[in-house]
């Protein structure tokens, strides 16, 4: 039980970081307006939701469930960019859903999945040499 615990501390801890970024007021976010020109607020949802499906992948695979790992992590990790969204019109002060928050953070989702996949395609040819 600790093992597991120790396992999928960073993930589940990641998680609530990025829950905590989403609940921020919108007007205590700094505005930047090189930055927004340059869609940085895309790139940081995408980076964050990268970080999840590795961290994810990561804990899982260290389990019995190790040939599920990448499906777990896109399981999670695209639904609760969704829910997160949700949450910020609903419940967060300040903040409202954006569709393209959403697609930037299944962007993220999808490139780090094909990261995996190209890294474990990687491994395996190398191994077979």
């Amino acid at each position: 039980m600790s093992h597991n615990i120790k396992i999928f501390a960073f993930p589940v801890l990641w998680a609530l970081f990025i829950a905590f970024l989403c609940g921020i007021p919108g007007k205590d976010i700094p505005h930047i307006s090189f930055l927004e020109l340059l869609s940085f607020d895309k790139f940081v949802h995408a980076t964050l939701f990268f970080i999840l499906v590795w961290s994810i992948y990561k804990a899982v695979n260290k389990t019995n469930a190790y040939k599920q790992a990448l499906i777990y992590a896109l399981s999670f990790s695209i639904p609760y960019g969704g829910v997160l969204e949700i949450l910020q019109q609903e419940l967060f002060d300040e903040r409202t859903a954006d569709l393209f928050d959403f697609i930037a953070n299944t962007f993220g989702c999808i490139v780090a999945s094909i990261y995996i996949v190209s890294k474990k395609k990687k491994r395996k040819k190398i191994n077979v040499k």
